[in-house]
């Protein structure tokens, strides 16, 4: 049996909590690198939001038979990512960092592209192709945080979850539509 670590007393606890009150939750008990992290989440934060604009388009411009399902599908994700976003920002901000929204850099820091597509297909896919990326750059980052930062893993890992529904459910729709292959 391996013996659990003896925690500080209170008053050293009391002490060090004193400190460096200027950076709020961070403690000196975080251990990863904050101004990487910070980094790290404001790529994610563009890429959600680049991710809002183009389900967004999606939505306004959906035509067809399917249209009505498909576009009160992407609706649906559009509001998931801004959510994502938010909770991203607020993240950076916790962490000392300022969440970066300047439309002109969204697009060069963001993981996923902005494609409009041309039919209710190409958007499907287009919104499927953006999800897989966030899947694989929401796994790098979990990786990248290792057990230093354990909030900021916890939540990319909801988000994660959140974006492999996206993917599926996108998948399935794809389903209506003719293989071109």
């Amino acid at each position: 049996m391996s013996k659990k670590p003896e925690l500080e007393n209170q008053k050293d606890l009391r002490t060090v909590a004193r400190k460096h009150l200027e950076q709020g939750a961070v403690t000196e008990g975080y251990s990863a690198d904050r101004m990487a992290v910070v980094q790290q989440l404001n790529q994610a934060l563009a890429t959600e939001l680049v991710c809002v604009l183009r389900y967004r388009r999606h939505y306004f411009m959906a035509r067809g038979i399917h249209s009505r399902s498909v576009a009160a599908e992407f609706l649906a994700h559009s509001n998931e990512e801004l959510g994502h976003a938010d909770r991203i920002a607020a993240r950076i901000v916790q962490l000392g960092g300022e969440p970066n929204f300047d439309p002109d850099q969204l697009a060069a820091q963001s993981h996923a592209q902005y494609v409009a597509g041309t039919s209710l297909e190409d958007m499907i896919r287009e919104d499927l192709v953006a999800e897989r990326i966030a899947i694989d750059s929401y796994r790098s980052l979990v990786q990248f945080l290792a057990h230093d930062d354990p909030t900021t893993s916890d939540m990319i890992k909801a988000i994660l979850a959140v974006e492999e529904e996206h993917a599926d459910e996108l998948a399935d729709l794809l389903e209506d539509f003719p293989n071109k292959e």
